[in-house]
């Protein structure tokens, strides 16, 4: 700091200005003590307070370019970044996964070979390549593939004609695997209670199967796969049973006869799947655990051993209604 007077003005005090150590000057305005003056005067002030030695410590300290003046700067897609915004935009705006506005879009999709969806391959950060697995289920399923691609696109009605035609195709296929299963039982054999548990509940299921798979991919939470399963048990047994049932019974009451349904080994199949549904449930419930995370996902050994755990009732369940069917031992 500095101080200095100039006749007629006030003592004014100044603070030396330096950029890296080197002197400059400042620039100082003064006015009469009374503050009349009619002019300002203005006065260009050397400032002359350092040193040598605070030189050469302030010329020390400063930086200085090296041999290397020149920043290059190369900026590269992250692929891990874009599939995480991807599957983003898959998850709020579904329309974008499914939608489809043109049948040409539907028939390319149709016979082109996709590499299956995997999320932890997604977090890679590169494109996954279809393997040998997605060529042979590729090939084995293109077929129904281009079937279903004559559905119309959802653009069409706003979606409604996509809807019905969808449902009558899937009726129809359902009614031709229902079919296609009863010939093959009666073909080797089997009796119709094991024919109806193994293959033809095993074929009508497969659409529901699929439709679950989809929802669990598509869907934030398991409401929409599980209630679809729930849901389609539902339709078949109050539905279906109960709409086919009540119009035979009206049709032998109209003949003046009555409707009479042999139970067979019904009573014990009913049991054995209550049974393992309520363990089902269970299971479920179990895996809202903070440690698992929900029914559906999670860590990866809970997610097998669930899995193997409802394979291995839906096989229990087929052996036991087997075995019961074929009098290997007696049930109520």
């Amino acid at each position: 700091m500095y101080h200095f007077h100039v006749d007629g003005f006030h003592n004014i005090t100044t603070q030396h200005v330096s950029c890296h150590g080197r002197q400059s000057q400042s620039t100082v305005f003064c006015l009469s003590a009374t503050e009349v003056a009619e002019k300002e005067v203005e006065e260009v002030v050397p400032l002359t307070g350092v040193d040598d030695e605070e030189q050469r410590i302030a010329d020390m300290g400063r930086p200085t370019l090296g041999d290397h003046v020149k920043l290059e700067i190369i900026i590269e897609e992250s692929y891990e970044f874009k599939n995480t915004v991807d599957k983003l935009i898959k998850k709020t705006n579904l329309a974008l996964l499914v939608g489809t506005n043109s049948w040409r879009d539907q028939f390319i999709e149709a016979i082109t070979v996709s590499a299956g969806e995997d999320d932890e391959d997604e977090e890679c950060g590169e494109e996954k390549l279809p393997s040998c697995f997605d060529y042979v289920m590729h090939f084995l399923t293109v077929f129904w593939k281009v079937l279903f691609a004559f559905v119309p696109p959802t653009d069409y009605w706003n979606g409604w004609a996509c809807f019905v035609v969808s449902i009558c195709m899937i009726g129809l296929l359902t009614a031709f695997i229902g079919d296609l299963a009863s010939h093959f039982g009666c073909t080797v054999g089997l009796k119709d209670s094991v024919t109806a548990v193994v293959f033809v509940a095993l074929g009508t299921s497969v659409p529901d199967t699929f439709a679950s798979k989809v929802a669990a991919i598509q869907d934030q939470y398991a409401d929409a796969s599980i209630g679809n399963v729930t849901g389609s048990n539902a339709v078949n047994v109050f539905l279906g049973i109960g709409v086919a049932w009540s119009i035979a019974a009206i049709y032998h009451n109209s003949k003046g006869n009555d409707f009479k349904v042999d139970p067979g080994s019904l009573a014990f199949s009913v049991t054995l799947f209550t049974i393992f549904a309520f363990i089902c449930v269970g299971v479920l419930m179990y895996r809202r655990r903070p440690s698992i995370g929900g029914e559906l996902g999670g860590p990866r050994t809970p997610k097998i051993l669930t899995t193997m755990l409802f394979v291995s009732l839906w096989l229990l369940y087929i052996l036991f209604s087997s075995l019961e069917a074929y009098c290997h031992f007696r049930a109520f």
